[in-house]
């Protein structure tokens, strides 16, 4: 008999030997490449896999962190104030959208050193206040400024905490209007005056300034000379200027340092700083680099206080993702029109027609920066334009003789040649029987109906071009009224008509600020 020798560790009963009999008879996994694929695997490998495993999770613990700790700094209040909506929520991806910003002048927590708690009472006032306007096709986007000092009527505002109901107020500050009942009655203000359904808002205190400014590392501003401004501690060379921090909050709060000292220099000022910072961001590629843009969103989200519609991670992120890709030159800076009140040469009135000329514009959607531009097709349809055609199940629109419809012309613009001018244009469109009638200066055309009259009123209107919005009942008016406002000047067809020099400038323009020529040092 020859006895096979064993090599050592391999003898009969070892973990080997048996590994070897138990597969030897397997055709599918031999032994040698059972046992070679367990010594084979490269440990790079392994480690590798080990690496890949805890940065996945890793990945998602930060991510969950980061969208919990910014869902948990945003503070939010009503979106009105007890005024009555007549519009659908918007879609936030897809629909036009407007968003007021505020910027309040509270005193409460870190803002305390600039001021005591009497110096801004109640929810505090809006010394900032911009109406963020969002094209549907996420080409364009307007701001307008409303002055701090413009003085407007203000609804009826119920606090939607305490539930106390405000009288309406006429004649009173614009940044009166959230001190009482809360930033939602700023919010029905705004809606008020523009004839606009504002679909969310923005709120953002003195410390926001601060901490944003220093998170995108300084914004550049330019002025015309060298100032000092002792009441905002603003001080700065003439020329180009890099501003962060209290210097930045100074640069936007400043009463007194720029053009006359008054408001409308500091909301251009303001608008310049805006501009700036959009290029800023745009161009030092922040919104595709993540580190700077955390860095920005918890600085943004735990000084924010937004509506209920807003007060999520997820519809903050979509609300800029709109905004990262419009081209600079295609975001228009614009203050509402002004003229000094009658009531009070320190404050502001709207001025007509500028006025109601820049918020018909708005409601039809015109591109501010070219308003010859056809809107898109995704934009709301004009005010003026009539009605769709019934269908087979609906009633037919009574039919009424043109030519014996009572229409009158009152001319209120003080050019004797209009009533004359439109009379002509109502009698060309069918509306035979016009009479004219001499009326007192109104700012705002509007037509009057008497009951039984409304589709008459709808079709005189729409001949015009008039927005469907200033069509009104009234007592005492036989038939139709069309009373001719300085809103309404020139022309045959109200339409949309803008001031040439409506936009101060545009996100792509660097402008210099004029220093007021009493705060400029040597």
């Amino acid at each position: 008999m020859v006895r096979r020798r064993d090599t050592p560790g391999q003898g009969a009963g070892s973990p080997v030997s048996d590994a070897a009999a138990r597969h030897s008879d397997t055709k599918a996994m031999g032994p040698a490449r059972h046992l070679g694929a367990m010594r084979g695997k490269p440990a790079w490998l392994k480690v590798a896999s080990a690496v890949l495993a805890l940065i996945l999770v890793g990945g998602l613990a930060f991510a969950a962190f980061w969208v919990v700790r910014f869902q948990m700094n945003i503070s939010k209040a009503p979106l009105g104030a007890g005024s009555n909506r007549t519009e659908e929520p918007v879609n936030d991806s897809t629909d036009r959208m407007q968003i007021l910003i505020l910027g309040s002048d509270t005193r409460d927590g870190k803002n305390s050193e600039y001021g005591t708690t009497e110096d801004s009472t109640g929810y505090g006032q809006s010394d900032v206040m911009m109406m963020m306007d969002i094209s549907a096709d996420n080409k364009r986007v307007s701001v307008i400024s409303f002055p701090r000092d413009l003085l407007v009527d203000i609804p009826e505002c119920t606090d939607q905490k305490t539930k106390e109901v405000f009288p309406a107020q006429g004649g009173v500050m614009i940044n009166e209007a959230m001190k009482q009942a809360g930033i939602g009655c700023a919010v029905d203000t705004v809606n008020k005056i523009t004839g606009l359904e504002v679909d969310h808002f923005m709120m953002a205190d003195f410390n926001a300034v601060k901490e944003l400014s220093n998170a995108v590392g300084g914004v550049e501003v330019c002025i015309s000379d060298a100032v000092y401004d002792p009441d905002s501690r603003l001080r700065l060379p003439a020329g180009n200027s890099q501003v962060q921090g209290e210097q930045a909050l100074a640069f936007l709060r400043t009463r007194h340092a720029f053009a006359d000292g008054g408001d409308l220099g500091r909301i251009k000022a303001q608008q310049g700083f805006l501009s700036s910072l959009t290029r800023k961001i745009k161009d030092d590629g922040t919104l595709s680099d993540p580190q700077k843009m955390l860095k920005i969103a918890d600085v943004v989200t735990q000084n924010l206080t937004v509506d209920d519609g807003l007060a999520s991670v997820p519809s903050l992120l979509t609300v800029g993702n709109r905004l990262k890709n419009i081209d600079v030159s295609k975001v228009a800076f614009v203050a509402v029109p002004t003229t000094p009140s009658p009531a009070d040469p320190n404050r502001l009135a709207v001025a007509e027609p500028a006025g109601s000329q820049l918020f018909a514009a708005l409601r039809k959607d015109v591109d501010l920066t070219d308003p010859t531009a056809t809107p898109s097709p995704t934009a709301a349809p004009s005010e003026s334009a009539p009605a769709p055609s019934p269908t087979a199940t609906d009633p037919a629109p009574p039919a009424y003789d043109k030519a014996l419809q009572p229409v009158s012309v009152a001319n209120g613009t003080g050019v004797p040649a209009r009533a004359q001018e439109i009379t002509q244009a109502i009698i060309a469109g069918g509306f035979t029987q016009v009479a004219e009638l001499v009326a007192q200066p109104v700012d705002k055309t509007a037509v009057y109906y008497a009951p039984g009259f409304e589709d008459v009123a709808a079709d005189v209107a729409a001949l015009m071009e008039i927005p469907a919005t200033q069509v009104l009942p009234a007592a005492g008016v036989g038939g139709v009224q069309v009373y001719l406002g300085a809103d309404f000047m020139s022309g045959t067809k109200m339409g949309v008509a803008l001031p040439t020099d409506i936009v101060n400038q545009t996100a792509g323009d660097a402008v210099c600020q004029q220093a007021n020529p009493e705060l400029i040092t040597r």
